[in-house]
């Protein structure tokens, strides 16, 4: 991780260690604002004044968020892979997006419409996988430690639960993150089954975990503020529409 850490550093200076900073963006707006947005829908109504949504229950819920955010976000992860990417191609071969909105005319353009869902497969697979261990753990977690130990639901819970669930998705996307990367960064289309059993040749099982580390580094501290701000949010939205407490949540 730090050689490449310092690779970027060299080839496009501090502003590469930045590159497709735009698309992400606009992965965030339609990715997670859809999988955060249905999953929280879907929660309230399976939720009643005496019972809550069991954890199997959940993950269903959370699988349904992530599969449709996944079609959502599908274009903008297709450039952020690619901007990300470029500067690890030889200069001819750079592609050389001047930002998301440039990347998706352009690719619309010179690929057709229907490069903007490549990998849409495996990178929903991803996002249905990313979703429940991502949000179904956090509510599970937080169910555990509120039953379990003495403390309140406060922000010491909030960052607890997220940070183990930051580690649980972390570690079941790793598979599919290296597969999508490998799938969307690539000049040439080429069959999952093909591609997996090229890279288990080359690699042996280590491929499913390659990146762990780095993975975890941008994801722990995302899932982490992504939920202290979701429930600081929740509580100042109930507040202002006088709602109180809520079965299992309180404000």
């Amino acid at each position: 991780m730090f050689s490449t850490f310092i690779h970027i550093l060299k080839s496009g200076g501090p502003l590469g260690l930045y590159s497709g900073l735009s698309a992400s963006l606009l992965r965030q707006l339609t990715y997670s604002t859809t999988r955060f947005g249905v999953y929280e829908e879907l929660k309230s109504t399976f939720t009643t004044p005496t019972t809550t949504p069991s954890f199997p229950l959940l993950i269903a819920l959370a699988s349904t968020s992530g599969f449709l955010g996944g079609i959502a976000g599908n274009p903008a992860d297709v450039l952020n892979v690619r901007m990300q990417h470029d500067a690890a191609l030889p200069f001819s071969q750079r592609r050389n997006y001047a930002h998301a909105l440039d990347g998706l005319v352009r690719m619309t353009r010179e690929e057709g419409w229907r490069s903007l869902f490549r990998g849409v497969a495996p990178n929903s697979m991803r996002a249905v996988l990313m979703t429940a261990s991502q949000l179904a753990s956090y509510d599970g977690f937080k169910t555990l430690i509120l039953s379990h130990t003495p403390l309140s639901d406060n922000l010491t819970t909030h960052f607890s639960a997220s940070f183990l669930a930051g580690f649980v998705a972390t570690t079941i996307c790793s598979p599919v993150d290296v597969i999508k990367t490998r799938v969307m960064s690539a000049k040439e289309r080429e069959g999952l089954g093909r591609l997996l059993g090229r890279i288990y040749r080359v690699e042996g099982v280590g491929w499913m975990f390659r990146g762990w580390v780095p993975s975890f580094v941008r994801l722990g501290p995302h899932t982490v503020v992504t939920f202290l701000f979701l429930e600081q949010h929740k509580r100042v939205w109930r507040m202002l529409h006088g709602e109180g407490e809520r079965l299992g949540e309180k404000v």
